[in-house]
């Protein structure tokens, strides 16, 4: 499903996302800020870059992610997107009007040195709002074992345990939306044990190895 915010130049798209009810994209037809993607768990991490303090200063946005044309925004589950939407879009508009950069780097850079508890609760919540609400439809479940050393470990369990695409599901899924928000993780270490997987969505075969 999407929409167009009726404003001036420039165009915002807007994108539900069908996996979250509190997640929406908003497509700019003009370039925020390039490279990225740059993420903002909360107020306090945007604090610094004005465009994500002008949407964090909007009753309901939970967090921000900018990456050049896009802001992906997720809300509070008791905020709605009626008002939210035309507010998020002037706020976009109104920070390109200003002619100041949407994100300044060095700012950003200084607070991104997260501890591997931030970064847990930034994975932990990208899992429960984004992935495992996704995967549920399928009867699967992606835990976090740990952090460490910049590793993420994690356990694959229900309908994703012995399945035959769940390394497609980690791969091209779970790990490109990752280092979107998380950039600090440079692997991923699935310590599951898929052989042991009593109801696979989708049963391997003999021949099927992971590679």
């Amino acid at each position: 499903m999407s929409e167009v915010l009726l404003v001036d130049l420039p165009s915002i798209h807007v994108e539900n996302s069908l996996a979250d009810p509190d997640t929406c994209k908003f497509i700019v037809s003009r370039i925020l800020h390039p490279g990225g993607p740059f993420f903002f768990v909360n107020k306090e991490r945007a604090a610094g870059s004005p465009l994500g303090e002008r949407l964090f200063s909007l009753p309901g946005v939970s967090n921000v992610l900018i990456a050049e044309s896009v802001v992906t925004i997720c809300k509070e589950p008791t905020a709605s997107w009626l008002e939210l939407k035309a507010a998020i879009g002037t706020a976009i508009r109104m920070q390109l009007l200003t002619g100041v950069p949407a994100i300044l780097e060095t700012v950003y850079t200084s607070i991104q040195g997260r501890s591997d508890v931030e970064l847990n609760t930034v994975i932990q919540e990208l899992l429960d709002k984004e992935v495992n609400r996704s995967i549920a439809n399928h009867g699967g479940k992606i835990s976090i074992v740990e952090i460490r050393e910049k590793k993420l470990f994690i356990k694959m369990s229900g309908g994703c345990q012995g399945c035959a695409s769940s390394q497609v599901t980690l791969r091209h899924g779970f790990e490109v939306m990752l280092k979107r928000v998380t950039p600090e993780i440079k692997e991923i270490v699935d310590t599951t044990n898929h052989a042991a997987g009593k109801e696979p969505f989708y049963p391997r075969h003999e021949s099927e190895v992971d590679l």
